[in-house]
């Protein structure tokens, strides 16, 4: 058993798919404990019926069809006419239009790819210093991680059995939070650059409803999906249903920017990003079971308790553990392994489970940035085709900035529980 594990390892290392690891490590833990394997299978069955599992594949596919259209060009200029005004207005912009963005599209390469040839020029041509540029864009890749419909958060909510309901609204305050605190950093570097004497110009009333009619149909969007949500009015995958057919109408009817011959592509694209999470979610249950049977998470809490006792140095001890984790893996294969093992963990100290899911994704989204293997770092590095060292250099005063942001949302619980409470 001792040399099938070992083998398991160097497998991953050396490049085997996740779930295949994570499957044979499954059928391994239960032939130790004599049980049937048939297990497995019956857990992938098990989530296939999982009703709120349809909002994954649902909005991905409106995410692929955004970013295939000209939407990252409308939703920068709505938000530069209406922020741009601001000093830092368009950095602040940046930030704004990379939260949305990838708040539908689920993945920070996605936004670094679609708005950063748009951005990067703009904000190196008004002024600002281009390693604070580098850094912003980034940094903003993943900053739509904690809003509403973002993918983490809704598969967050099946892993651990939480409301995905709660869970949209208990990002919603931390997430405001990183983006205020950001942009006070962009206003201020905006006044002492040369972009402060190139913005702070008056409101342009007619650009703003020029914008605005450029992109209205894709505006009320969020309205949608949010308000649909919170009201009652549609169930998260119903959102999912409505979001996909809204933005499949918009981008390929109306605005025709999508051809039909293209839709086959972008259905296969989207699909495999799916189908990827939904096999790794699938073994990764099955694990779980395998762990759970085996007594692993009452272990490993009694291990823990040992040497520590307070709430407060558990959750210290956490943020470091996840920071690490999010350079070492994506968002959503760290959902699946880790958090089933963190939630008895968490309990045992009374962290809730929505507190400890916001607690989760904050530091992935941090751990996307963070030196020296962060995945969004090697994106911007060849998109941008600058060397990575310059980047890392470039993200770090963002980092100290969202490093606060996190120990705020670790600290004071009230932040993500509030508005559900």
């Amino acid at each position: 058993m001792i040399l099938a594990g070992l083998l398991l390892v160097i497998l991953a290392v050396l490049g085997a798919p996740l779930f295949a690891v994570i499957a044979a490590a499954a059928l391994l833990g239960f032939a130790r404990s004599g049980v049937d394997p048939m297990v497995v299978p019956m857990e992938i069955f098990r989530i296939a019926e999982t009703p709120v599992l349809l909002a994954i594949p649902l909005f991905t596919f409106a995410g692929y069809l955004l970013g295939e259209s000209n939407a990252p060009q409308r939703l920068v200029r709505t938000s530069n006419a209406l922020f741009g005004w601001l000093p830092g207005g368009l950095a602040v912009v940046a930030l704004i239009a990379c939260a949305l963005f990838t708040a539908f599209t689920g993945a920070s390469g996605v936004t670094i790819v679609a708005l950063g040839a748009l951005l990067l020029p703009a904000l190196n041509q008004v002024g600002y210093p281009e390693k604070f540029n580098l850094g912003l864009i980034t940094t903003s890749g993943s900053l739509g991680l904690l809003f509403a419909p973002s993918l983490p958060l809704i598969l967050y909510g099946i892993v651990a059995k939480q409301s995905i309901d709660r869970l949209f609204l208990a990002g919603l305050l931390p997430g405001i939070l990183m983006l205020v605190l950001l942009s006070l950093w962009c206003v201020r570097v905006g006044h002492r650059s040369a972009a402060g004497s190139r913005e702070g110009k008056a409101f342009d009333l007619r650009e703003a409803a020029a914008s605005l009619r450029a992109a209205i149909w894709e505006v009320p969007l969020p309205v949608i999906v949010l308000g649909g949500v919170y009201s009652g009015l549609f169930a998260v995958s119903e959102a999912a249903a409505v979001t996909a057919v809204y933005v499949l109408v918009v981008e390929v009817l109306i605005y025709r920017e999508i051809p039909l011959r293209r839709l086959p592509v972008i259905m296969r694209d989207s699909m495999v990003l799916v189908g990827g999470i939904l096999i790794i979610l699938g073994a990764s249950l099955a694990s779980t079971n395998s762990m759970i049977d085996a007594q692993v998470p009452t272990k490993l809490f009694e291990a823990v308790t040992a040497h520590v006792s307070s709430k407060l140095t558990f959750l210290i001890l956490l943020n470091v553990f996840l920071l690490i984790l999010g350079t070492l893996l994506d968002v959503f294969s760290a959902l699946v392994i880790v958090v089933p093992l963190l939630l008895p963990l968490a309990a045992g100290y009374g962290v809730d489970p929505i507190h400890l899911g916001i607690i989760f994704l904050s530091n992935m989204q941090i751990g996307y940035c963070t030196p020296p293997v962060g995945m969004s770092l090697f994106i911007a590095s060849y998109r941008f085709d600058k060397p990575v060292v310059l980047l890392y250099r470039a993200a770090l005063p963002f980092l100290a900035i969202l490093l606060v942001c996190v120990l705020l949302i670790t600290y004071w619980p009230w932040l993500s529980l509030a508005l559900i409470r």
